[in-house]
């Protein structure tokens, strides 16, 4: 069924209980990851409960919040690597893209900014566990080499979550994509 941001959880199939803990967001700044942030800071908002908002880095992927160097004449080897320059940069990304969705860092909710070291969907599906949780990603659909092989965050969001799946489609309606652990 179809959801859309003016609809309350329970017209759409919330949880079973219709308790709705919290909502977890993949923070991506593409178009798509910001309808989704500003659907799940409205979830959250209707539901009074808190907002955790991942945004996962993988060592040398600028889009993670990581660093690739260029030009390297010799190559490295890593003795010691804590990931905080990574953490920092990931955790700085997502408060900008809360400003890009919603205006302003919300004062009004409870937010926990989560950046895990990884695969965006392993973590998001590892951290959305508890009772209640509701997982809310954006997709937009594989148009290039590097989407086809690697695959779409939502789509193993959509196979692997504990718990409901709301997906942010770039140019239609949002949806509600169950729960794959029932």
């Amino acid at each position: 069924m179809a959801a859309s941001s003016n609809e309350s959880h329970a017209e759409w199939g919330g949880p079973a209980d219709g308790q709705v803990g919290r909502v977890i967001v993949g923070i991506d700044d593409t178009q798509v990851g910001l309808a989704a942030l500003r659907e799940a800071v409205g979830l959250a908002r209707a539901s009074a409960v808190p907002v955790v908002a991942v945004r996962a880095w993988a060592l040398g992927l600028p889009r993670h919040g990581g660093r690739r160097l260029r030009h390297l004449v010799h190559k490295h080897v890593v003795l010691y690597f804590s990931g905080q320059e990574q953490e920092d940069a990931a955790a700085a990304l997502t408060r900008k893209a809360l400003r890009m969705a919603v205006g302003t860092l919300p004062a009004d909710l409870n937010l926990a900014i989560r950046t895990p070291g990884g695969d965006p969907a392993v973590a998001l599906t590892e951290i959305a566990t508890q009772a209640g949780d509701i997982l809310v990603v954006g997709h937009e659909p594989a148009v290039s080499v590097r989407g086809i092989v690697h695959g779409s965050v939502a789509a193993y969001c959509r196979r692997h979550a504990q718990c409901p799946v709301i997906v942010v489609d770039a140019g239609q309606p949002s949806y509600w994509a169950g729960c794959a652990a029932a």
